[in-house]
């Protein structure tokens, strides 16, 4: 993760708008993940698309790692560390009504106040954790 990759960047970046565009002109819904996954689980009626958006996340993701086996590693950080890091975002998402996905890639660009509002926070949150998690681990 320390090396600029402006190609592949650009290519998922393009795959994610695409994607979000999709979804946003065929069935009128937000790309947001952490919405289409919480409504899934909260028993929402059109389970169907859902179902098939976060699958097709999956599959992407198991895609990836065959064709380019090289960018598909472990986390270096303990699973508990992984694991509480994934239940603060958890929670984040809900208190920011949403996530980085619903407000940063589909909020900016249908220039939504609150979206830009929470991106910012959700940006200067990720630099000051990261900061902090350096200052602490050593530079790590």
């Amino acid at each position: 993760m320390t090396e600029f990759t402006p190609y592949s960047a650009l290519a998922g970046g393009l795959l994610i708008g695409l994607a979000a565009s999709l979804l946003l002109v065929g069935y009128g819904r937000v790309a947001g993940i952490s919405g289409i996954a919480g409504n899934l689980l909260l028993g929402a009626g059109d389970r169907a698309w859902r179902v098939a958006f976060l699958m097709g996340l999956v599959l992407a993701g198991l895609g990836g790692a065959w064709l380019l086996p090289v960018g598909s590693t472990a986390s270096p950080r303990p699973l508990a560390a992984v694991a509480a890091a994934g239940l603060l975002v958890g929670i984040g998402t809900r208190l920011g009504s949403g996530c980085t996905s619903g407000h940063g890639v589909c909020g900016l660009s249908r220039l939504s106040p609150r979206s830009m509002v929470a991106t910012l926070t959700f940006m200067a949150s990720g630099a000051v954790t990261a900061a902090v998690v350096r200052w602490i681990g050593g530079g790590a």
